[in-house]
């Protein structure tokens, strides 16, 4: 099975010194394709570190990353924004949506990046619009006018658009609220299954961890444990179970 993402021994510090800051200690992860991966963990563990190496807007200070085969640290910024911006999705919890163009243009730019012009950029732009449930009537409206759930909808398409081999999320459902949560959740369990796009979820929320196929725990900077495959019948159970070991997760 092809490996859309590989760390090797990485390590990862924030400044030097005394007042040095050792985010990650020797992380080895992979990610298969098609796989659902939870990341939690308590503020300060890492996980966030984890998904911006992944997905090259920083860099490793030891180790190897490797997306869709390239080792990052080998490619100059151009090679890696390119492969970024055709293979990877990255949904925020803040979801950054560009406040001056309107829903339509939010997820079109990314098309025109790619060389896509025209009739090509409307019709897979409508097509993931009314794919991630927002609205006709809300297209040509912009970010401000739009609630939390619309807005990561919204991200949503924004990030699958390019139809990308992996798909990031950010604590997705932080900023919304428990049916808008549950409804960003099943989106990107609906694009795993149907597409077989691969996908991290970082998350502090239990409960949504527990629509990975595979949920790792962290700790200090390194995984702490596997806590392996779940399934929707018992995720209740491993919610509450998550939370009694781990108090700093809920």
């Amino acid at each position: 099975m092809d490996r859309v993402v590989v760390l090797e021994g990485v390590t990862k510090t924030y400044g030097s010194g005394p007042g040095a800051v050792n985010a990650l200690e020797g992380i080895d992860l992979e990610l298969p394709e098609g796989e659902f991966l939870s990341i939690v963990g308590p503020s300060g563990c890492g996980k966030s570190t984890v998904l911006n190496l992944i997905a090259g807007l920083d860099d490793p200070t030891g180790g190897r990353v490797l997306l869709t085969g390239h080792d990052l640290a080998r490619l100059p910024e151009s090679a890696r924004s390119d492969l970024r911006l055709r293979h990877v999705g990255f949904i925020f919890q803040s979801f950054n949506l560009l406040p001056r163009l309107t829903v339509e243009r939010n997820v079109a730019w990314r098309l025109e990046r790619i060389g896509l012009r025209g009739t090509a950029v409307r019709s897979r732009t409508a097509d993931v619009l009314e794919q991630v449930g927002v609205a006709r009537a809300a297209w040509q409206r912009y970010p401000s006018a739009l609630s939390g759930g619309e807005q990561q909808r919204v991200a949503a398409a924004r990030a699958v658009v390019t139809e990308p081999r992996l798909l990031l999320a950010d604590e997705p459902t932080g900023n919304l609220d428990s049916a808008n949560g549950r409804m960003i959740l099943d989106l990107l369990r609906h694009l795993n299954v149907e597409r077989r796009t691969s996908v991290v979820v970082v998350t502090h929320d239990a409960f949504a961890a527990t629509y990975g196929h595979r949920t790792i725990e962290m700790q200090d900077g390194r995984i702490a444990r596997d806590v392996g495959s779940v399934t929707a019948i018992d995720a209740r159970r491993v919610a509450t179970q998550l939370r009694e070991q781990r108090p700093g997760l809920a």
